[in-house]
């Protein structure tokens, strides 16, 4: 657990937007920490192409041991990717992996980083025009995807005492001590952190944390309804199951997203710091809307439908509501059991401002948005 302050900074920066296939919203929020050390990025036309062509990103990113690669992976890591000759190609999943690998390489290259020890989880989509969802995740950032009402991962969690994660870390040389790597970093990969990565022997995709993500896809259905994107800010207080019923809950009371993106935050936010650290993280959250041929005022009313017929789980009506700062809140459905996307897959691995729909733009958490 990282430092806190007496009282928490709860004032959020929020933005809205969208076109004829997406809508989202965003948000984050210091909160206890003594300082914001999240970035995040949204893109709703990463390249030139229009229709099944076009390609939009999303990415959260969380900081350790300061901001500025978690900052320079808002600002660079959708940039990186959209230049590499793979993505240009059309072959997504070798972008995605390919831009993580020469983000860390980029920060290596600048003079600027070579003392910073800091690092930062990446949790990432791309949305294809034609109905694919690829996402490239590395550390434990979480994309999760609402197919009526039940949760579907599509990340993993790199967590050191994963089999998997552990025999790279001892492979490479490190050790795994009270599930932290060498007793230190609770997270087995991350872009940064280069004081895990001096071994010159080793290609980057083994060192002891490495940036390699794992990359899955996903092909959008009519079942399909958001996605949610975020820091372990939010998924150390809630299950995926959780957050996909709570953001359901204000669709269905047709409150803009990125409202319901605040009132989650509130909703798991600690009332002290003394929670053991739950609650008491930075948190960002971005939620995207795919509306597959819908306007967004047919998108709403086709969830809210479905709620009202009990078409698929979803939160109490109260949880469409304020419900005020304080961890308790945020513990309403902590405890249930995730569903069973999970439990198939284990195996597997306030500035408002609304954006024209023909507009692309970029904006992450420290800096102002942009038009494209």
């Amino acid at each position: 657990m990282g430092q806190t302050l007496s009282e928490p900074i709860v004032e959020k920066r929020s933005q809205k937007g969208g076109d004829d296939t997406l809508l989202f919203g965003v948000s984050d929020m210091q909160g206890w920490r003594i300082s914001m050390e999240d970035s995040h990025a949204a893109v709703l036309q990463l390249n030139s192409g229009s229709g099944k062509d076009k390609v939009s990103f999303f990415g959260v990113y969380d900081g350790h041991g300061g901001d500025a690669v978690a900052q320079f992976s808002g600002e660079h890591v959708h940039r990186i990717i959209s230049q590499d000759t793979s993505f240009i190609a059309g072959d997504y999943e070798k972008a995605l992996k390919n831009g993580f690998l020469n983000t860390d390489k980029a920060i290596r290259e600048e003079p600027r980083f070579k003392e910073d020890p800091s690092g930062c989880t990446a949790s990432v989509v791309l949305i294809t025009g034609d109905g694919r969802v690829f996402c490239a995740n590395a550390g434990d950032s979480r994309s999760v995807l609402c197919v009526r009402g039940e949760a579907k991962p599509l990340s993993f969690d790199h967590k050191p005492q994963n089999e998997v994660e552990k025999a790279r870390i001892c492979a490479a040389g490190g050790f795994v001590d009270f599930g932290r790597v060498n007793g230190n970093l609770a997270l087995s990969r991350a872009i940064g952190d280069f004081e895990f990565k001096k071994n010159a022997d080793l290609p980057p995709e083994q060192q002891i944390v490495t940036a390699y993500p794992d990359v899955t896809e996903h092909q959008l259905d009519e079942d399909d309804e958001f996605l949610v994107l975020a820091c372990d800010g939010i998924w150390d207080c809630q299950t995926s199951q959780a957050v996909v019923e709570f953001v359901r809950r204000g669709i269905s009371a047709k409150q803009e997203l990125h409202k319901i993106c605040e009132n989650l935050m509130d909703n798991c936010l600690a009332s002290s710091s003394e929670t053991g650290g739950l609650g008491c993280d930075n948190m960002t959250v971005i939620i995207v809307g795919f509306l597959q041929g819908k306007t967004k005022e047919e998108w709403y009313d086709m969830i809210a439908k479905r709620v009202e017929n009990q078409d698929g789980p979803c939160a109490p009506p109260e949880y469409a509501e304020f419900r005020g700062s304080g961890y308790e809140y945020g513990h309403w459905n902590h405890n249930q059991v995730e569903n069973s996307y999970e439990e198939n897959e284990e195996d597997e691995t306030n500035n408002e401002t609304s954006v024209p729909f023909e507009k692309s733009w970029i904006w992450s958490s420290q800096s102002d948005f942009s038009f494209g």
